[in-house]
């Protein structure tokens, strides 16, 4: 008995020590708003929980009492509780901080309260999304201080940082949970195409100017970092929907959707998972500028009519109608009818362009920590398919694109490791340029719709008895009566005779009769970081590298791969050093990579920069920095063999010369006399080696391009700025100066179909019978280019607590187009922004408002599918919204550009209007 009872007693002693402590309450911010999400963690380990949509916690810990917890919210002041007893109930009531309070990772690769930045940072974190006034959290990004948005489609937005800015921004970079989310063909990200549900955001931060010290040959201008909640710290089951209808002058209303669910679930201690869903669907902004760009002021009645936003008028042939007539009328006399350029009868886009937008995101996530602590494995998988509007040298039909990437990471407090991929398929892709450049030539081949419409025309003046000097209107009438016969038969869209032709012609992907283009590239990258500080007590410092490999493969649709994949690699190694010094209130940071691509030299970026805290509250802190940068050429810089219509892109990659032959161009009846063909063959070289600069021929001094090939360009950055509260007023204030050398740049050239540039005879005796193949090359320029802003933003409350912020920024290029008259920088920002946002998340029990307003002026906008001066820009975003504890519910009404201003970011982009939602979002 006596041994019975001892073991009972063991196993009482054990249950005893092994019982866990349960720890319970509520968590409120200072008006008594419950706080979802707050994080909750036993101080010293990563043992923890998240509050609820009401805000509250249940905490279960293997550990007798007493410990600490610490208690956590974006936006909030941390606090700390001691646990003495099991249970205990701890209610938690948060004290809201400023921005200076907030948690960053991207500066320095490592965190650090906001305030010791050694950079600029912009900050969108779960709040801001929560009360963002735009249809969805990737919109309101626009809201940042310093940051543009350029509009390509609805579910296609470009984000940009001080300068240069297109919809191909491909020197800014964007990650998604450590991936570069680029397009492994264009070089550039996609906006949110491919990338997270609002569900699953944790935060975005962004640091606007040169980043390549850390982050490689990408982060040339700017790079945006979007991480997603983690489903050890954020589990349950989430929802949104949104409807609406976008509105603009010309497109009208349409109805919109928007939905998404995420699930997370924390099985254990050691393995978690994640899985979020989102689609979207619409109608696509219009694009309907039909302005002669090259012609201003010229309508649709003038011969030669080329519409922006009209495609097939691109085709056009000089016509000497005396010529003509005096082989063609059955008694030769002096006519005068002169000659004309005349372009064919095209479609508009609304005619050739599916405008269904849509975007269908997964993302699915699988987390283990074999030891129950900070060493996760992370294999993650993100996928997404849709329609949308790409803007390049020609408008571009993105059709069930597909795009995936997979990862492999594993990382704790110190270090990371990662590889993946990311592969894409253009599917039903095509170019809308040459859908109506061939489908007119379905039905008619250019030679026989210009032999008919010199015959109309001459046939309507000899009709008449006109045969020698016609007057003006005469002239008028009779190009009228010219299209009218060459247009007999035209296919009309809305046909059974046109839809045959649009999808013969869209499934093709020989630019001479199709339109359709292929691409299957891939991309495959590793990275590794080490922190060193737990073995390095008297510095911070970090060790890094990446590589890359690029396969391209688009059959020779977009890039000179007939013969197969192009395949290059890249690889770079960083390393850091910080240092605080003076009690901490001065950190000093130090970073140097060496990058290399196959193609070019090793390129070393450094970096130098501090942050001095000037008093003992943390409140006045400067910051300054000095790096360099650098930016490889990308694959179409490299590798690009396209027709596009009005010129043939090359790009300058020695062996890419020699693989694009696939030009044939035609030559007037003069050409033929002095070469006997009527086409000649001609290659990328030709470009780069026998071509007149389209500057010097518009000038009438016809001058030799003499084109180099490309190589890396380059940076030097430096940069000053102030963070910091004075009263109640948090002030953000930077000022920079970039200066580049080798800036990678577009020329185009003229390359004559006959004779040697700088003969003065057969060369010059080419462009004057319009026997010459207009290319644009890929080079860099030689003139000194920089340019300088600042920005300055304020947050304060006001009003008895409704949060204000205003913002203004300032950016000017320096560029003397006289040293390069062929360059265009495309620095295509405003000169002057100014942002401002008001709202209250409590003017009422469980009711908010947030209102944006923002205004630039006027700009030049620079590419090469046009040039124009957008206007002055006035939007303002609106949203109420109503939070429903006890169904766990917040109800969103809003709306974009609610005064109805429609806009384009391009011209011959789609007019953007209004975007009016209702949303309804449930937390679990």
């Amino acid at each position: 008995m006596k041994t019975i009872f001892k073991i009972m007693m063991l196993f009482c002693c054990a249950l005893t020590f092994a019982q866990s402590t349960t720890v319970k309450g509520k968590v409120i911010d200072n008006n008594g708003i419950p706080l979802p999400g707050a994080n909750i963690i036993v101080v010293g380990t990563t043992t923890g929980t998240i509050t609820d949509f009401d805000g509250n916690y249940t905490l279960v810990v293997n550990q007798n009492p007493p410990f600490s917890i610490e208690v956590s919210s974006v936006g909030f002041n941390s606090i700390t509780e001691e646990v003495t007893t099991n249970p205990q109930t701890i209610d938690i009531t948060m004290i809201e901080g400023t921005s200076l309070d907030e948690v960053v990772i991207s500066a320095s690769r490592t965190p650090e309260r906001i305030f010791e930045s050694p950079v600029t940072v912009e900050r969108f974190g779960i709040k801001e999304i929560k009360n963002t006034s735009s249809p969805s959290f990737f919109d309101g990004i626009e809201n940042l201080k310093g940051v543009d948005m350029n509009t390509s489609s609805l579910t296609f937005k470009s984000v940009n940082t001080r300068g240069f800015a297109a919809f191909s921004n491909t020197r800014f970079m964007q990650l998604v949970d450590g991936m570069d989310n680029s397009s492994p063909a264009l070089n550039f990200a996609l906006g949110n195409l491919l990338g997270m549900s609002e569900l699953d955001i944790n935060s975005v931060e962004l640091l606007p100017g040169a980043s390549s010290a850390l982050y490689g040959a990408n982060a040339f201008n700017g790079i945006m970092f979007m991480t997603s909640k983690n489903p050890f710290d954020h589990q349950g089951v989430s929802f949104y929907a949104k409807t609406g209808i976008t509105s603009s002058d010309n497109a009208g209303d349409n109805n919109f959707v928007d939905a998404g669910v995420r699930v997370a679930k924390a099985f254990s201690d050691k393995f978690a998972a994640k899985a979020s869903v989102s689609f979207l669907s619409g109608t696509e902004w219009f694009a309907t500028d039909y302005r002669d760009f090259e012609n201003p002021g010229q309508t649709r009645l003038d011969p030669s009519f080329d519409g922006l936003n009209i495609y097939g008028d691109e085709v056009s042939t000089a016509l000497d109608f005396d010529e003509i007539a005096a082989g063609a009328l059955p008694i030769p006399v002096l006519t005068n009818y002169g000659s004309q350029t005349v372009s064919r009868t095209g479609y508009e886009e609304r005619d050739l362009m599916d405008y269904s937008a849509e975007s269908l995101k997964a993302d699915f996530s699988l987390h283990f920590k074999p030891w129950a602590n900070d060493f996760e494995i992370i294999l993650n998988s993100k996928i997404g398919r849709g329609n949308t509007i790409y803007q390049g040298a020609n408008r571009y039909a993105i059709k069930d694109f597909f795009m995936q990437q997979h990862k492999l990471e594993v990382r704790n407090d110190n270090f990371f490791a990662r590889i993946y991929t990311t592969a894409e398929k253009a599917a039903n892709s095509y170019d809308t340029r040459f859908t109506g450049i061939n489908i007119n030539r379905v039905w008619k081949t250019d030679r026989q719709w210009f032999t008919d419409y010199a015959g109309g025309f001459i046939g309507n003046l000899a009709g008449q008895g006109v045969f020698g000097n016609p007057t003006q209107d005469e002239i008028n009438a009779a190009h009228l009566a010219a299209r009218a016969v060459a247009d007999t038969g035209r296919l009309l869209p809305g046909t059974a005779e046109f839809d045959e032709a649009f999808d013969r012609v869209t499934s093709d992907g020989n630019l001479s009769t199709g339109s359709r283009f292929t691409d299957n590239s891939k991309i495959y990258h590793g990275d590794v970081n080490y922190n060193l500080s737990h073995l390095i007590e008297f510095a911070d410092i970090q060790v890094g590298g990446s590589w890359r490999q690029y396969s391209l493969n688009s059959g020779g649709t977009i890039y000179t791969d007939n013969d197969g994949s192009i395949d290059y690699n890249e690889f770079g190694a960083y390393t850091q050093i910080q240092k605080k010094v003076m009690d901490d209130r001065l950190k000093l940071t130090g970073s140097v990579r060496y990058d290399k691509s196959e193609f070019f030299d090793g390129f070393i970026s450094p970096r130098v920069s501090f942050n001095y805290t000037a008093d003992e509250n943390d409140k006045h802190n400067l910051r300054g920095s000095f790096q360099t940068g650098f930016r490889n050429p990308t694959t179409q810089d490299l590798f690009i063999g396209l027709n596009a219509g009005r010129a043939i892109l090359v790009g300058s990659a020695p062996e890419n010369l020699t693989r694009y032959t696939a030009t044939s161009s035609q030559l007037s009846t003069a050409g033929q006399l002095i070469t006997g063909s009527n086409t000649v063959p001609l290659d990328g070289g030709d470009a780069y080696s026998n071509a007149f600069s389209l500057a010097s021929v518009n000038a009438g001094n016809p001058q030799s391009a003499d084109i180099a090939l490309v190589k890396p360009e380059k940076v030097t950055a430096y940069e000053i700025g102030y963070r910091g509260k004075v009263n109640r007023f948090v002030i953000d204030m930077s000022v920079y100066y970039n200066a580049y050398e080798d800036f990678i740049s577009n020329k185009t050239v003229l390359t004559p179909l006959y004779g040697e540039v700088g003969d003065n005879t057969l060369s010059l005796l080419a462009l004057q019978n319009g026997d010459y193949q207009a290319y644009q090359t890929y080079t860099n320029s030689n003139a000194e280019i920089n340019s300088y802003g600042a920005s300055i933003g304020l947050e304060t409350k006001i009003l008895n607590g409704f949060d204000f912020g205003v913002s203004y920024t300032y950016a000017k290029l320096d560029f003397d187009q006289s040293e390069d008259p062929d360059f265009e920088t495309s620095f295509n920002t405003p000169e002057h922004k100014v942002k401002a946002s008001f709202g209250k998340t409590d003017l009422l029990k469980n009711f908010g408002f947030n209102v944006n307003w923002r205004w630039n002026d006027s700009f030049l906008w620079e590419s090469t599918f046009a040039d124009g001066i957008l206007p002055a820009r006035n939007i303002v975003d609106a949203q109420l919204n109503l939070n429903v504890p006890s169904i766990k519910s917040i109800f969103k009404i809003g709306g974009a550009n609610i005064l109805s201003h429609d806009y384009v970011s391009a011209p011959g982009s789609g007019q953007v209007g209004a975007q009016y939602f209702v949303s309804w979002t449930i937390n679990q």
